[in-house]
């Protein structure tokens, strides 16, 4: 299902395959919601539907239309479609896309989409282990005055910015950075009181989901130990979307395969496929963890069924 997303959305973005019908943007707002929920609920099939029609439909609307509200529309898809291919390990779309939405914002001079497209970006710069860049452009996007300047919202966009800075310190080899960076975060959301919503980011900001976000730190700082410990602090079921809690489920087997716990690793990549089976089926770095448990040891019945489902064995 991820080579189909993929391909599907590198057609739209290039103005390939047969152009959407006439829609009107008040139907198009309701779509993109539509998307949102299949990405939070990782229901990537229809994702795949949805999404690159909305990304057509969103061009031709553009094309007819100065609107700030349609420009925005359609830097919302293209930060939707940044992420997917953030989660497939697409770097030159998510370059592409990134790029496409953080211009698409600035056009409808909305500081919240703005820097959510950098907040990506800085996410693909540390993927490309440029992480002097993913901290500049993370830590600029959160310092800019309009940002600032945007209440409640503008805040818990600080704060994921904040959250994308300490993961690249922790990806840098700088953990007293990472913590630091961390609970930062972690101050503004305690200040906030609360879940925020925010349209781009499922689930939004809350003390909750810095928390999450520490479990993925502390495994990238190399300390799984820690990660379980943080991961300890939490319940999935506290987690605002399916999404998130597979993420929590995969996140825990990744510290737990450092540790050696190999049957608790598969454990917890179970109950990542039984939250959400397309997300944990179609992430590379899940199947990468999958793979290396079946050529590290010993197999079970229910690690070759797992492997064989994700496609890692043919």
């Amino acid at each position: 299902m991820g080579d189909i997303l993929v391909s599907r959305l590198r057609d739209a973005m290039l103005g390939l395959g047969q152009r959407p019908p006439d829609v009107r943007p008040e139907s198009l707002d309701r779509d993109l919601s539509r998307a949102l929920t299949d990405f939070h609920t990782c229901q990537y099939a229809s994702l795949a539907i949805r999404l690159p029609r909305l990304i057509q439909a969103g061009h031709a609307l553009t094309t007819s239309s100065d609107s700030p509200q349609h420009h925005l529309l359609l830097a919302h898809c293209y930060t939707l479609a940044t992420r997917m291919f953030i989660k497939l390990d697409e770097q030159q779309l998510g370059w592409m896309a990134a790029d496409r939405a953080r211009q698409l914002a600035t056009t409808a001079n909305d500081p919240l989409a703005v820097a959510e497209a950098a907040r990506n970006l800085a996410v693909l710069a540390r993927k490309a282990h440029w992480h002097d860049q993913a901290l500049s452009l993370a830590l600029a996007a959160a310092d800019d005055p309009a940002l600032r300047a945007a209440g409640r919202r503008g805040a818990a966009q600080r704060g994921l910015l904040i959250q994308s800075a300490a993961y690249t310190a922790a990806r840098n080899g700088d953990r007293d950075g990472m913590r630091d960076l961390t609970a930062e975060a972690a101050s503004i959301a305690d200040g906030l009181g609360g879940t925020t919503l925010l349209r781009d980011h499922g689930g939004g900001f809350s003390p909750v989901t810095v928390q999450l976000h520490l479990v993925s730190a502390e495994n990238s700082a190399g300390d799984p130990a820690a990660a379980l410990a943080a991961a300890r602090v939490l319940s999935p079921r506290a987690l605002p979307s399916d999404e998130r809690r597979s993420r929590y489920h995969t996140d825990v087997a990744t510290a737990l395969a450092h540790r050696g716990r190999r049957d608790e690793c598969v454990r917890a990549l179970l109950a990542a496929e039984q939250q959400a089976p397309e997300e944990t089926h179609a992430r590379p770095a899940v199947k990468s963890l999958i793979s290396g448990l079946l050529v590290s040891g010993r197999t079970t019945p229910e690690l070759r069924g797992l492997a064989a489902r994700s496609g890692v064995l043919a």
